[in-house]
């Protein structure tokens, strides 16, 4: 059985393509000059040799200090119960249905946010004039935000690299829109309070907000997804700018808080118009 012969540990090599060289190995140059010893090579791609430090190393102990307070991406909608930020990913790569039982002002903010993140936002309302400023200090055209007449939003394009949210403000029937969620596109339904077709809205939708309302919607609300008695009870006494948050899974409790510029734009949080 033919044997092939390896150069022994921590000998120079290199390939040339068809054999190993270096130290006289592979290539029959048996008298060639032995390779420098390995104090005195240069350290090829490594470049010089700097400062040394400590490494930088955590106990198991320690590690649970590393957690920070923001667990997502996205817009940040908010602030929780405990003061950390609330995060509500908007650009996703699977259809995303949202339903805001609630004001303007919210809904106006989220589109704004989210515009800052880069994403494209179409709104889609009977009431063009109070997106008028909003749309003017985003900019328009396909990089910022646009406006159209409802059931007239033309198919958006979204990608990966241009995600998009369509904002649904039709008033308390929004009909079926002719761009539904899609891949890098989630829509969101704003209504100002429960109407007929709230339910079926709500029960489509993979994330529900609810703002301030009557009792009698609150008790409806908490019936269609599943709300615990004292979350529906606590709805009618919600302040302007507090929203409930409920998916599948988890509920929270956020406050919407505006920035400075934010306020100059929109004015101070509100649950009506």
């Amino acid at each position: 059985m033919a044997m092939t012969s390896s150069p022994p540990a921590g000998a120079a090599r290199s390939w040339d393509g068809n054999s190993w060289n270096g130290n006289g190995y592979g290539n029959g140059n048996a008298g060639a000059a032995p390779a420098p010893a390995a104090a005195d090579r240069p350290r090829t791609g490594f470049g010089l040799f700097g400062p040394r430090h400590q490494r930088h190393t955590l106990s198991v102990e320690q590690l649970d200090s590393l957690a920070l307070p923001i667990g997502d991406d996205g817009v940040v909608v908010g602030v929780d119960a405990d003061g950390q930020p609330a995060v509500l990913g908007v650009n996703r790569p699977t259809p995303y249905d949202m339903v805001l039982i609630g004001g303007l002002w919210t809904a106006q903010v989220l589109a704004l946010r989210a515009a800052a993140t880069g994403a494209r936002v179409a709104v889609e309302t009977g009431r063009a004039q109070a997106w008028a400023q909003l749309v003017q200090a985003v900019g328009g055209g396909q990089s910022g935000m646009t406006v159209h007449d409802v059931g007239r939003v033309p198919p958006q394009g979204a990608s990966a690299g241009g995600p998009v949210l369509v904002v649904r403000d039709c008033g308390m029937r929004p009909p079926r829109g002719r761009v539904a969620s899609a891949p890098w596109q989630s829509v969101l339904t704003l209504l100002p309070y429960l109407s007929p077709v709230a339910p079926r809205l709500m029960r489509q939708a993979r994330l529900v907000g609810v703002q301030r309302v009557s009792p009698d919607e609150a008790a409806e609300i908490g019936r269609v997804i599943g709300l615990p008695r004292g979350e529906w009870e606590s709805l009618p006494t919600l302040a302007d700018g507090v929203t409930l948050w409920c998916t599948d899974r988890d509920r929270q409790y956020v406050m919407t808080q505006a920035t400075d510029a934010e306020t100059g734009l929109l004015g101070n949080a509100r649950r009506m118009d």
